[in-house]
């Protein structure tokens, strides 16, 4: 018998109110949080990611933030590896921590068993097609790829050149398609022993209107100047941080794009069409437990929902070998 890893979770799409609810369990559980957000792994980009503030990193500790410079190459396994090691202190000093977030290729191999290419990064390869785009465009990129891999092709999007080059590489390293590295259970895997995944969600003109005022808030409390400054800093406007949902509107306005009101409106349009994708991809995952939360909900109520659906008090800690 050893104990078994609890892995929970706090998903959901973007402004639905997951870090408080978050930061409440661990603190019922004595316990810390390991964010799952993308953007969040990279130091220097705060507000766009709406990382955790200065109060509630004092409230619980946290993990998975502040992990990587800018312009590191920084891998799903360089997170599920962090990740993992944060998970495990906490099970050995006998705690379950809370992993909190809506990146659901982050939170996928947390909670289940996954076919990951063993394909580290390929500076060569990437650099030569990177080549290729500057001279001919990267439409080429998706033809290559819808030629090797039709599948993973219908399933990225032409201008996704990132996915694009991770497909491509993992091919010319294996000769196998990406999309051959699926389990036979699908793009969600087999859950692992542990594992909950609690999908917070409300009901579409409230998150609207959440996400309205999210964006508001970040442009008031100086995500502009976040920005600028980044830019200031030599970061690269094609680094992959900068690429994200919030960093490429304003790097386009500050290039002259569009005006700022018309930049906070597309920010905000296209928050809400990133909230519509993340939905979805909960939709399929099938560890998810829904949790409706209503306007004026308090956080603690909200906890109260989540603690039992857990069943935390009942929770079996031992498994056999």
């Amino acid at each position: 018998m050893h104990p078994i890893v609890q892995r929970w979770a706090i998903g959901g799409p973007t402004a639905v109110g997951k870090t408080a609810v978050a930061i409440e369990l661990a603190k019922r559980l004595e316990s810390g949080c390991i964010s799952v957000d993308a953007v969040a792994v990279y130091k220097g980009f705060d507000i766009g990611s709406a990382k955790p503030t200065e109060q509630e990193r004092a409230a619980v500790s946290w993990h998975g933030i502040d992990i990587a410079e800018p312009d590191d190459n920084f891998t799903l396994k360089d997170y599920t590896d962090h990740a993992e090691a944060a998970l495990h202190t906490y099970s050995e000093q006998g705690k379950t921590p809370i992993l909190v977030g809506g990146t659901g290729l982050y939170l996928r191999p947390m909670l289940a068993t996954l076919s990951i290419p063993p394909v580290p990064p390929q500076p060569a390869l990437r650099a030569r097609w990177m080549d290729q785009v500057d001279a001919i465009g990267s439409a080429f990129l998706y033809e290559k790829l819808a030629i090797v891999d039709p599948d993973s092709a219908s399933r990225i999007k032409p201008a996704d050149i990132n996915r694009i080059l991770r497909a491509l590489e993992v091919y010319e390293v294996t000769g196998k398609p990406m999309s051959s590295w699926r389990t036979p259970e699908g793009v969600h895997g087999v859950p692992k022993p542990g594992a909950r995944l609690i999908v917070l969600d409300r009901e579409t003109h409230d998150l609207d209107a959440r996400i309205q005022q999210r964006v508001s808030n970040m442009i008031t409390n100086g995500f502009l100047a976040e920005v600028e400054g980044l830019l200031q800093r030599g970061i690269s406007e094609n680094a992959k941080p900068m690429l994200s949902l919030g960093y490429r509107h304003l790097v386009q306005y500050i290039q002259g794009s569009h005006s700022l009101p018309e930049t906070v409106d597309l920010i905000a349009q296209d928050t809400r069409r990133y909230s519509r994708r993340q939905r979805t991809w909960f939709r399929s995952d099938p560890l998810t437990q829904w949790i409706n939360v209503a306007p004026g909900t308090s956080v603690s109520d909200t906890a109260d929902q989540v603690w039992t659906l857990l069943n935390v008090n009942s929770v079996k800690t031992e498994v056999k070998d």
